[in-house]
């Protein structure tokens, strides 16, 4: 599986609701935010830290199906625990089936990668410091699955 959160160009300086996009893609389909009409980019930030919350109750087995909408768009994903893993499904269709510790490595990979090439260019506010904190949070369930 493969996910990959990414920040939009030309938006002027830095900031945390800075527009972006996620792919995810799995041997059963793709969900991509970019490309649509009307426009299905998101506050990146804030998003990916909704994203590892939602991930976050799945993965603790505190909920058996979750569903992620970005913010400010109608992008989503929906997050539903079975025998065989988690399946990931978009509203287009089907991603993946997973085992969870694969999953919690997938968005965690995407999660850090978003923060390492980004994140120091934040002003320091309240969303570097959630998305670091949800960040920190999410490695520590990432290593227990």
């Amino acid at each position: 599986m493969i996910a990959e959160f990414t920040v939009r160009q030309n938006q002027g300086d830095p900031s945390g609701f800075d527009l972006g996009d996620m792919f995810w893609r799995g041997e059963l389909g793709e969900a991509n935010s970019a490309g649509h009409e009307p426009d299905q980019g998101m506050m990146i930030y804030i998003s990916v830290t909704q994203l590892l919350d939602c991930l976050s109750e799945v993965l603790q087995g505190h909920a058996k199906a979750t569903s992620f909408t970005g913010a400010d768009t109608s992008f989503g994903l929906t997050f539903r625990s079975t025998n065989k893993g988690v399946s990931v499904a978009a509203r287009s269709g089907p991603v993946t089936l997973i085992t969870p510790a694969e999953l919690a490595q997938t968005a965690l990979s995407a999660a850090e990668e978003l923060a390492r090439n980004h994140l120091e260019s934040l002003p320091s506010d309240g969303v570097r410091d959630d998305y670091l904190a949800a960040l920190n949070s999410f490695r520590l369930i990432a290593a227990e699955c």
